[in-house]
């Protein structure tokens, strides 16, 4: 949005844990963590809701009925769903583990669906980036660099388009990749 902002980056440790200083910042070892003054908010969805409305931003949600529901549903059903779905795919992972079955079993369901709410090209809305694009991109970024799209060609695409958008690749060359190297 071009708003001037100072990035803190903190590693995970080898378990993906906090480190201590992020422990110092939330209590709960939160990340991202968005500081303004005195308000500090730790849940990525809000985090983005905050900056737009800050910002008086019209560009990355959709406007009118019934998109902008189905955009806050999606915004809200990637932290509250499907992350905790990626996460049993990938902490093991992590750790040199395989995922389980089930976990593999999930993440194909909850993947099926997205293919369901994807137009048939482009992004959720359109070709400029939405919050709920923007909120996908973390895990999607995990999951293609350890094979799990790759059954799924459309989210595949996607993900590829999200990768094309100028806020992503600003973000990117500031903060670095999405995601480990596998």
């Amino acid at each position: 949005m071009g708003q001037p902002y100072d990035l803190v980056q903190y590693d995970r440790t080898d378990q993906f844990h906090a480190p201590d200083a992020l422990k110092k910042v939330h209590p709960l070892g939160k990340s991202p963590v968005l500081e303004d003054g005195d308000l500090m908010l730790a849940e990525s969805a809000t985090c983005l809701r905050y900056l737009v409305d800050k910002f008086g931003d019209k560009t990355h949600r959709p406007q009118g009925a019934p998109d902008d529901i189905r955009h806050e549903e999606l915004l809200d059903y990637v932290e509250g769903s499907f992350a905790g779905v990626c996460m049993d795919v990938m902490i093991p992972i992590l750790k040199g583990d395989e995922p389980s079955d089930a976990a593999r079993g999930k993440l194909r369901k909850h993947l099926n669906y997205i293919d369901q709410h994807l137009p048939r090209t482009g992004l959720l809305f359109g070709e400029t980036a939405c919050l709920a694009d923007i909120q996908f991109s973390y895990l999607l970024a995990n999951l293609d660099g350890n094979g799990f799209l790759d059954s799924h060609p459309r989210i595949k695409m996607y993900w590829g388009d999200l990768q094309e958008q100028p806020g992503f690749k600003a973000a990117t060359n500031i903060a670095g990749p999405m995601a480990p190297d596998p």
